[in-house]
């Protein structure tokens, strides 16, 4: 019988070539509980109950490790549907700034003025998003969710609505 007919069978489980060894696992860490009195600066918790008292350097982790294992389904839904608006904010900035390029230049502006104002709107969301998601790491999730949505208020690509996809 070859070695790969083996796992096919019962036969040989305790030949010691195929001990893999325990698997270990990382001890889980252990939320410390809210109620636990938190130990000041500069002092040291010693005798009966000691394990209980946190240190505030241990508390402020578990804050933020709370904070960020937040998030839920929820919000990742939301997030999700929030870039794909984006996303579509930024097709939307192309396709009516190119239909927009014919007129501009003729009305607005230059076109050596139109060009790098048309890939700036272009770029906008994505920078508007990721620059959101950067910067509100460390912050509530409702402060993200409202910066979001001020920029899907704020970088709506008002050339396609107005002028759309329909040739003139």
């Amino acid at each position: 019988m070859s070695r790969d007919d083996d796992a096919l069978s019962w036969e040989g489980d305790e030949d010691p070539t195929l001990d893999v060894g325990t698997a270990r696992r990382a001890p889980e860490r252990v939320a410390p509980d809210p109620a636990a009195p938190v130990l000041p600066d500069g002092y040291t918790a010693v005798g009966r109950g000691s394990s209980e008292v946190v240190r505030p350097e241990e508390a402020a982790a578990d804050d933020a490790q709370a904070d960020a294992a937040q998030i839920g389904n929820v919000a990742l839904v939301a997030l999700g549907i929030l870039g794909g608006v984006y996303l579509l904010y930024t097709i939307g900035w192309i396709i009516g700034g190119l239909r927009l390029q014919v007129i501009a230049p003729a009305l607005l502006v230059s076109p050596v003025a139109y060009v790098p104002a048309f890939w700036l709107a272009v770029l906008a969301p994505f920078l508007w998003f990721s620059t959101t998601l950067l910067l509100t790491r460390g912050r509530p999730t409702w402060h993200r969710f409202a910066w979001l949505a001020a920029g899907a208020v704020l970088l709506v690509p008002w050339p396609f609505i107005m002028i759309g996809v329909v040739g003139q």
